[in-house]
């Protein structure tokens, strides 16, 4: 009794400093994580089929069955690096939107993302877990009026969610697993007063201070062994349905609805070595179309798609994503576990989109990562490192003459993450 009140005294110490240490990230999935727990992150975001990465609910709800008591907590470091360049200069042309020509890097390049998991076994065959954890996010904080505000142009969006997982064995290398999902986020911009006459509410366009709202959604997934060290795991995250920015019903499609948009994940993992080397292999597809704010495009056929807020307002016109992730881990000795990764996915920004990506320049497609484990006793340490390569997009400024003005985005990201397990 006394263990399970110390246990409830830490959870509660836990969960209020991820509350208030939870800062805006920047993801590079889109605005996705790359992957979700240290062990994870240390393989790229790959292993859906491996049950050992699945202690966070945000992986594979049909794993944690398999995992025992346990509990993890994490603390991950962004380091993301954006920056926009504009080549030209305005033409002055009436009805044109020029921008001021340069290189303009973003500022805030530090932030902080905890976690935490609790695992709990109900009875030799289901279990039950809650975890806690930052779903994706995006941040820019240019020291300039980009777009000729009043105010420095940026935006904060943060994402955190909450797993309330049931996980049950099917037989004894097969189980299913079904997540509830409660979602908290929260969005704020500032700088975009020169596009109040485009808006259907220019009151409800920026500068209006934090907006969040919450919503609910659900999570399916499925793993077992299909033959003696070859695993399969798929999972399916329903669209999460959010409440809207009333603050921002002038900027956002459908007067400030943001949805989380849905994703699957499928993959494979295979023992080279059985207990020593691991290889995972996983496709995930980020459904990124489906939702109009992230979606609709800026301009159409006939012109620019004003007024912003409305159902067909201008979005981010980003793409779907489909992305690729392979891992290796690799038990070096009985206590120290070794990990690396790649993920390659096409980035969601089209180039014909970049003006008002400058807000939001998910440019990334590829993440080269590296972590190991360290076994203390019945606990473990664990540690990630995350770099995602830097890629540039570049494309016309659309409201400028044609040919006059080109604008690129850049975007590179380190991450570092340290977890305990016990």
């Amino acid at each position: 009794m006394k263990r399970k009140q110390n246990f409830k005294n830490k959870l509660a110490v836990i969960t209020m400093a991820l509350l208030l240490a939870s800062s805006s990230l920047y993801a590079t999935d889109g605005y996705f994580g790359v992957g979700f727990g240290t062990k994870s992150n240390g393989m790229a975001g790959a292993g859906i089929a491996l049950f050992q990465n699945s202690l966070f609910g945000a992986n594979n709800p049909a794993g944690l069955v398999f995992l025992g008591n346990k509990y993890g907590v994490s603390l991950a470091v962004f380091n993301p690096i954006r920056s926009y360049e504009i080549t030209g200069n305005p033409s002055m042309y009436p009805g044109t939107f020029g921008l001021a020509p340069g290189k303009v890097e973003s500022e805030s390049n530090i932030f902080l993302m905890p976690a935490l998991s609790g695992n709990w076994m109900l009875d030799e065959s289901s279990a039950f877990n809650v975890s806690l954890f930052g779903n994706g996010g995006m941040n820019t904080d240019y020291p300039t009026a980009t777009f000729h505000g009043n105010s420095p142009t940026g935006v904060n969006l943060m994402q955190m969610f909450g797993a309330f997982t049931y996980s049950r064995k099917l037989s004894d290398n097969w189980s299913v697993g079904l997540s509830a999902l409660a979602a908290w986020q929260s969005f704020e911009a500032k700088g975009l007063q020169a596009f109040a006459g485009f808006s259907m509410d220019g009151t409800k366009l920026t500068d209006n201070g934090a907006s969040s709202t919450l919503g609910l959604g659900g999570k399916l997934g499925i793993y077992g062994e299909i033959t003696k060290g070859l695993t399969f795991g798929a999972t399916y995250q329903t669209k999460i349905s959010m409440g809207e920015f009333d603050e921002y019903a002038g900027l956002f499609a459908e007067k400030g609805d943001f949805d989380v948009p849905a994703t699957w994940t499928a993959g494979i993992a295979y023992e080279f070595i059985p207990q020593k080397l691991v290889f995972a292999f996983d496709v995930k597809q980020i459904f990124y179309s489906k939702v109009k704010s992230i979606a609709n495009t800026m301009m159409s056929a006939t012109g620019p798609n004003f007024p912003m807020g409305a159902e067909t307002g201008a979005g981010f016109g980003w793409q779907d994503m489909t992305i690729i992730k392979a891992g290796f881990e690799f038990a070096a000795t009985k206590d120290w576990t070794l990990r690396t990764g790649y993920s390659h996915g096409n980035n969601p920004v089209q180039a014909s989109e970049v003006m008002f990506n400058i807000l939001a320049p998910g440019v990334i497609d590829d993440h080269i990562t590296l972590g190991f484990s360290k076994k203390m006793g019945k606990n473990e340490l664990n540690f990630a490192i995350v770099r995602a390569l830097e890629n540039t997009v570049t494309g016309p400024n659309p409201m400028e003459a044609p040919g006059q003005q080109t604008i690129g985005l850049t975007m590179s990201q380190w991450i570092f993450e340290i977890g305990f397990t016990f």
